[in-house]
């Protein structure tokens, strides 16, 4: 039998945000989410001020699954000043960006199994000389990683997505697409969904660029001249890759069975559908890192933090997740 994993670490991310709220009641709903332990970490007033739960402060993580039974773990990281619900501060974006240096150095230290990041602003975080494009980057950058190296992908009960390029403007997708970056990109994502997922022989589609993957050239060359030598040269190395795909028709039930996971060339191509089918279920994962980080697909919804509205379960499929990744890449070594 394996012994067991160390906890996960889940940083709380913005204190005014609605993280501590779906940390806690992912927590509150341990069993019937069928949550493995987990040590939170941040300030214990963003938890106390929208939860009336039990807190269980410990100083190291290995404490978290004596507790977890009992109290949400924490590891404490005190912002300089109490914040309030759905009222971002500069102390609240200090307090985030504290605690997900705790988080991923615990990851990395092998302490915890693998790092969930709560929600930042990245709008505060830049306020206080955040240089990174978002934690994504900030966590490869911690690794020792080059963000040309890893890989964001969009996780959900049936369907797995990773865009091609994020967040830019459209117009300048097209600029941007390569050959070498679409091989690139496909290698993180297969090598991930072996590493991660345990699928030994992993099926990529990849989506075409134009309207019906550009009609044989008449409504765009991109496919011709970029996307397909990039296939060709994937299923020469031995991958499973298919493509290019119309967009519009890859998606449905039926064509979701054919692949393990779908490279798209830009960002709503990936997320839209992903979001609508599971939009209460998203997870956001990178691939590429030799640790596992994970991450609930929403923001920090300033707009009802304190209310009390906050779905918890897209955090709890991030807990989730990262649980089964790292008992994946235990089993795979």
């Amino acid at each position: 039998m394996n012994p067991p994993l160390p906890p996960l670490a889940v940083s709380l991310g913005d204190p005014a945000g609605i993280g501590p709220e779906v940390v806690a009641k992912s927590w509150d709903n341990r069993r019937a989410l069928q949550l493995p332990p987990f040590v939170a970490v941040g300030d214990p007033r963003s938890l106390t001020g929208v939860w009336d739960g039990p807190i269980a402060i410990v100083s190291n993580p290995r404490e978290a699954e004596d507790v977890f039974p009992h109290g949400l773990p924490l590891l404490a990281v005190p912002a300089a000043e109490a914040g309030i619900a759905g009222q971002p501060t500069v102390a609240g974006a200090h307090c985030s960006l504290d605690s997900l240096e705790l988080a991923v150095g615990l990851a990395r230290s092998g302490s915890c199994s693998a790092v969930v990041t709560g929600p930042v602003s990245k709008h505060q975080l830049y306020a206080i000389g955040f240089t990174h494009p978002g934690q994504t980057e900030f966590v490869a950058e911690r690794c020792g990683v080059s963000s040309n190296n890893v890989a964001m992908m969009l996780a959900g009960p049936t369907l797995r997505t990773v865009p091609l390029t994020t967040h830019l403007p459209l117009r300048e997708v097209a600029d941007l697409l390569s050959t070498a970056l679409i091989e690139a990109r496909a290698r993180v994502t297969l090598r991930g969904l072996q590493r991660n997922f345990g699928i030994a022989e992993p099926r990529l589609a990849v989506a075409g660029f134009n309207p019906h993957a550009g009609e044989g050239g008449s409504l765009g060359r991109e496919e011709i001249d970029i996307i397909i030598p990039a296939i060709e040269a994937l299923r020469a190395e031995g991958w499973d890759v298919v493509g290019p795909l119309p967009a519009d028709t890859m998606f449905h039930t039926a064509a979701r069975g054919r692949f393990d996971a779908a490279l798209c060339m830009y960002h709503d191509q990936a997320l839209i559908p992903l979001k609508a089918l599971h939009f209460e279920e998203g997870v956001n994962l990178t691939l590429g890192l030799p640790i596992i980080r994970t991450a609930p697909d929403h923001g920090t919804a300033f707009d009802i933090a304190g209310e009390d509205r906050a779905d918890p379960r897209a955090m709890a499929a991030a807990i989730r997740m990262a649980a089964d990744c790292a008992r994946y890449r235990t089993l795979n070594g």
